[in-house]
């Protein structure tokens, strides 16, 4: 019974040969044991495991009448990868090929081996090859082979001969069995997690792919992007080439076949226009496949994915290698992650654009509120001077051309403090020559801080609406005063009225987009661009007293120029 043992735990040799030439090729191996199997691949499966489990027969010993053999494994094994189907079929291929060998078991091992492969089929559905256990596939060896043990005891005839020949080969059996299939899973196991690692390998690639790339693709998706992506992909990568094409041409291509594809030429391979066409991700996996029309391109299987935005293909991304077959699974999911992220990027990067040309059109819509009734107020404040005081109306003209040069300019991103004091300073002067005595203005911030940034056009609508609503019927000295102070990595800026001050019903709505007509325009617009550029964090909060006067907080990040 020991020699059985030792003979039958020989054969398994074959079984670890079995397992390693079904997981060598990964790309395949992913494909068989995908739970949506495809019919060729179920028939593949069926083959290969009934082939083995047929095999198992030929690798037992001949004994008594009969075979003490490993062929539960194949159909087993087959079953819990392919499903009942599988395990069904391949254990058909091996119990019929046991059936016309003939003997008095012949019947019981058919039956037997055809129910190991169809129970193994069963478990599929509860425990995966990937989630059971190497003791569980022992235990569940050990439990079909005890049940063909049983089924050759009662089913063979003469039943004496039969319990006789359970005595010798049931405990050999049922040990070699269930090690072949713990040991088929096993390395199923370690194939899996070698696989799992390289992912993630391919997964940090994608991501450091990712941070390397995304200053060039702020500005979306041109030459010299797709030139400084293709080189950083190439540098981080292990293929030959890489290309970056738009929808109509190639936009950059480095590596392997620099001589003829070319940025700016028209795209020249099948695969690529496939992609563009279908929005899938697409395998060449010969030379032929690729479609490169010229005859010494060195580029013989690619990988190429679709660069998306909206879901609409804007281009695709394609990495090269310069031997047939050579694309693995990795390098599929390696192309797939490098093409989500960098789709991603570029919709951030659209993203962006159109919110940086939203604050540039609230900007200029504020202006275009703003200037018309001041310029209406100032030009008659000039008028009045023309007679009584001409060198103040020169003055005065002079000052509402810079303050209209400063507004009306092309828009910067951010000014200092110090350059949107001076702006706000220009219109001041102006209504300072409307109100005369009536209104002061007072400007206490420390020097250190007139060089930190902030977004323009912030402070002259605050003032504005001071002036404006907070004055509006006041017969006594309108004061406001402007002062700041760094408050950790803040910096925050008052701006404080003696006026009527504003209602408390109406303070939490005038900061909303869009609220009011008359009231509040100003102050709401910049409230809305300070968040969108700085964060929602920051903003402008005010604090009013119907008849004392209000406080405008301005918070802004510590920014120094």
């Amino acid at each position: 019974m020991t020699q059985l043992l030792f003979d039958l735990i020989k054969s398994m040799a074959v079984v670890a040969v079995a397992a390693r030439l079904l997981v060598m090729e990964t790309s395949l191996f992913s494909r068989l044991t995908s739970r949506r199997l495809q019919k060729k691949y179920k028939l593949l499966l069926i083959v290969f495991f009934g082939l083995l489990s047929l095999s198992g027969t030929y690798l037992g010993i001949y004994i008594h009448g009969a075979y003490a053999n490993i062929r539960a494994i194949g159909a087993v094994i087959g079953g819990l990868l392919g499903g009942p189907l599988v395990g069904f079929s391949a254990g058909l291929i091996g119990g019929l090929h046991r059936y016309f060998l003939g003997g008095f078991t012949a019947v019981a091992c058919a039956l037997s081996t055809t129910l190991a492969g169809l129970i193994g089929g069963l478990v599929y559905y509860y425990r995966s090859y990937d989630k059971i256990s190497l003791l569980e596939s022992f235990v569940l060896g050990v439990l079909i082979e005890s049940l063909e043990m049983l089924l050759v005891a009662y089913l063979s005839q003469p039943f004496y001969e039969a319990v006789e020949l359970v005595k010798i080969i049931a405990l050999p059996m049922i040990t070699s069995n269930a090690l072949g299939i713990m040991l088929f899973i096993n390395v199923l196991h370690n194939n899996q997690k070698k696989r799992q690692e390289l992912l993630a390998l391919q997964s940090y690639k994608a991501l450091k792919i990712a941070n390397q790339t995304i200053s060039y693709l702020r500005d979306g998706l041109n030459y010299d992007s797709a030139l400084e992506t293709a080189r950083i992909i190439l540098k981080i990568t292990e293929v030959n080439a890489v290309s970056i094409t738009d929808r109509e041409k190639i936009l950059a291509h480095c590596g392997m076949g620099e001589d003829h594809h070319q940025a700016g030429e028209a795209m020249i391979t099948r695969a690529t226009k496939e992609v563009l066409k279908t929005a899938r991700l697409t395998v060449a996996a010969s030379k032929e496949e690729v479609g490169c029309p010229v005859k010494n391109c060195t580029l013989k299987s690619a990988v190429i994915a679709p660069l998306k935005h909206n879901n609409d293909v804007i281009g695709v991304i394609k990495l090269y290698k310069d031997q047939e077959d050579s694309i693995t699974e990795v390098d599929i999911e390696l192309a797939r992650g490098i093409s989500r992220l960098l789709s991603t990027q570029l919709q951030i990067s659209n993203l962006e654009k159109q919110a940086q040309l939203t604050t540039e059109m609230e900007l200029k819509a504020l202006q275009a509120q703003i200037n018309p009734h001041f310029l209406f107020n100032a030009l008659n404040t000039i008028s009045s001077f023309c007679r009584t005081n001409p060198q103040a109306a020169r003055g005065l003209l002079i000052k509402l051309a810079k303050f209209f040069r400063q507004t009306l300019k092309e828009n910067k991103g951010s000014v200092t403090l110090q350059e949107e004091l001076r702006s706000t300073s220009y219109y001041i002067e102006i209504e300072k020559a409307r109100f005369g005595s009536k209104l002061e203005i007072e400007i206490e911030i420390a020097d250190e801080l007139l060089n930190c940034q902030m977004p323009p056009f912030v402070l002259q609508p605050v003032v504005e609406n001071a002036i404006k609503h907070g004055f509006a019927n006041k017969t006594d000295l309108g004061k406001i005063t402007m002062t700041a102070e760094r408050a950790e990595h803040n910096l925050l800026i008052y701006v404080q009225d003696n006026g009527a001050g504003i209602p408390a019903e109406y303070i939490k709505n005038i900061l909303q987009p869009g609220y009011g007509q008359d009231c509040g325009i100003g102050i709401s617009n910049a409230n809305q661009r300070i968040q969108k550029i700085c964060g929602t964090e920051y903003g402008i909060d005010i604090d009013s007293q119907v008849g004392q006067g209000t406080i405008v907080k301005i918070k802004l990040p510590l920014k120094v120029n």
